[in-house]
């Protein structure tokens, strides 16, 4: 069984409550099955009168209401459990941020968070109450057949393990081709996503025919994939039922002579024969409900390699910086080394930055100086080195308190589906909206939008130009009133002279009484800074003044 899904059931109440309500369900339902055994062998052979018809009737029925129960339980169960996975998956997701987001496609994230953890549905479903009712009901059944018939009870017993040990030989060549359908689905998703974000850059290069026949190869890969892994669980359906079946032969056979040569009671034949198949079922069931439960196992396991940093990052940060004056901010021989790169993205940097001091970095694309502004936002962990928050090891602080004092403008800010309002307060205080935008030089051209602040815009600010949606993200800076460290990465790259000196002008404000780091081209930019550092091959080269 997955332990880390069992570990994720048992930290939720309701969840815990749900499942164990199910398996006890499946149990009492499967142990129905001796009752109903006795019954129907008693009723056959006329040990029991005609009122063992409606005792049979009954049991029946409980069997029955303990189906729905069974299905009702695990059905809450299982979305419970989804529902605390998905959850941390996208709260762990968040806490990657960007820059540790590139070992990862995006797309691959988006099916596994959705198409992936709906898989686990017959894992949760099917499979665990198939593996409690497969460790409860043949051991019952043995011994009910070892006091009616020892012969019959030998031969089950014997054969008995043959079922799971089939099993397992075909299921682990079914986890392997399983891994591989589910990776080819994680490709597909990824790339697909990833055509539709540049498909207005492969049209302008003539390129989106070519990326419509990739797209068509690899979905032909992952229907490949996925017609290997049905037949093999054909195969293993196969192998189980004839597994299954011979067993029960040499337990019928036995019992038809013995019963023909009047050594055995008919009543003891019915019974035995009635049991012998409950005996294999409950295995037959678990090796059926595993097969399909290995796309759910797979997607889990992808969801739990990317949330196995989760404990380790949650033990990093502990201690809290209280909100007050700007801090001191020291880099300390840091260098910081991407996955997948021979060279790396900081390498031995040094730097103090003193508290309300403006420090802007300049450089060629690639120097690392967008790295530096990740290592202070958390979304990167330098490899060797430190990084000190007012003689504090960022190593050590509270994540989530910390970045409460950043205020970060990105080169190109994300804008939401959702109105101006919501997208410059992003969670933050509403009443601080208007007065955030008009210290970002944003009040104007918000003012003359249809419906004001309450325009709804266009996925990634479609409708605005790149200068205003520039100045929307400078005021979700100014909405941060606790933030007293300024992040700024060439918030004027791209911007005609008009946007690039309203943002100049709003970014002289909002650096104010803050720490400020900005990544700098444009002169205008770099004018407002105290300091000048070059950054060039992943290394600070010198300061200017």
């Amino acid at each position: 069984m997955h332990r880390d899904l069992l570990n994720l059931a048992r930290g939720d109440r309701a969840v815990r409550l749900h499942l164990a309500l199910c398996l006890a369900a499946a149990v009492m339902g499967g142990l129905l099955v001796l009752v109903t055994a006795e019954l129907l062998a008693g009723a056959l052979s006329g040990r029991f009168e005609i009122w063992a018809l409606g005792a049979l009737a009954a049991a029946a029925a409980v069997r029955a209401l303990l189906h729905f129960a069974q299905g009702m339980w695990a059905g809450a169960g299982a979305t419970g459990v989804k529902s605390a996975l998905r959850g941390r998956l996208l709260t762990r997701i968040g806490d990657l941020g960007p820059a540790r987001l590139t070992t990862h496609r995006s797309g691959e994230l988006v099916t596994l968070s959705g198409r992936g953890l709906d898989a686990l549905d017959p894992y949760l479903t099917g499979y665990l109450p198939a593996v409690a009712v497969a460790g409860v009901v043949p051991i019952a059944v043995l011994v009910r057949l070892f006091t009616a018939d020892l012969a019959s009870a030998v031969i089950v017993l014997l054969t008995l393990p043959l079922i799971p040990i089939f099993g397992a030989l075909v299921g682990w060549h079914t986890k392997v081709v399983t891994e591989r359908q589910w990776k080819a689905l994680a490709q597909l998703g990824g790339h697909f996503l990833d055509v539709v974000r540049g498909l207005p850059t492969l049209r302008a290069f003539g390129r989106a025919r070519f990326q419509a026949g990739v797209i068509a190869d690899v979905a032909q890969a992952h229907r490949s994939a996925t017609m290997r892994t049905l037949r093999v669980a054909f195969l293993s359906a196969l192998v189980l039922e004839l597994v299954a079946s011979l067993s029960l032969a040499l337990v019928a056979v036995p019992v038809g002579l013995r019963l023909l040569s009047g050594t055995l009671d008919l009543d003891t034949a019915l019974l035995v024969l009635l049991l012998a198949p409950e005996a294999y079922l409950p295995l037959r069931a678990m090796g059926t409900r595993f097969h399909a439960s290995m796309e759910g196992v797979a997607a889990a396991d992808a969801a739990f390699a990317v949330l196995e940093g989760e404990t380790r990052d949650a033990r990093r940060g502990r201690r809290r910086i209280e909100p007050g004056a700007a801090p001191e901010i020291r880099f300390e021989r840091v260098t910081v080394r991407y996955p997948g790169r021979d060279d790396a993205a900081l390498e031995d940097v040094s730097l103090v930055v003193a508290p309300g001091e403006k420090v802007a970095l300049v450089g060629e694309s690639g120097a690392g100086k967008s790295t530096l502004l990740h290592v202070l936002l958390g979304f990167v962990a330098p490899d060797e080195g430190r990084v000190l928050v007012d003689g504090v090891d960022l190593a050590d602080l509270d994540l989530a308190a910390w970045r409460e004092r950043l205020a970060f403008v990105p080169q190109r800010p994300h804008l939401f589906a959702a109105s101006v309002a919501d997208n410059i307060a992003l969670g933050g205080d509403p009443a601080l909206v208007r007065r955030a935008a008009e210290r970002a030089q944003a009040g104007g051209f918000v003012s003359e939008l249809p419906q004001g602040y309450d325009t709804v815009l266009g996925e990634r600010g479609a409708d605005l130009s790149a200068g205003q949606r520039q100045r929307v993200a400078l005021a979700r800076a100014f909405c941060r009133p606790s933030a007293s460290v300024l992040l700024l990465d060439e918030p004027t790259a791209r911007l005609d002279g008009r946007s690039e000196a309203a943002v100049v002008e709003a970014t002289r404000a909002l650096s104010e009484g803050r720490t400020a780091i900005v990544v700098a081209h444009r002169p205008a930019m770099i004018e407002l800074a105290d300091r000048v550092v070059r950054v060039s091959g992943a290394r600070v080269l010198e300061e200017v003044a």
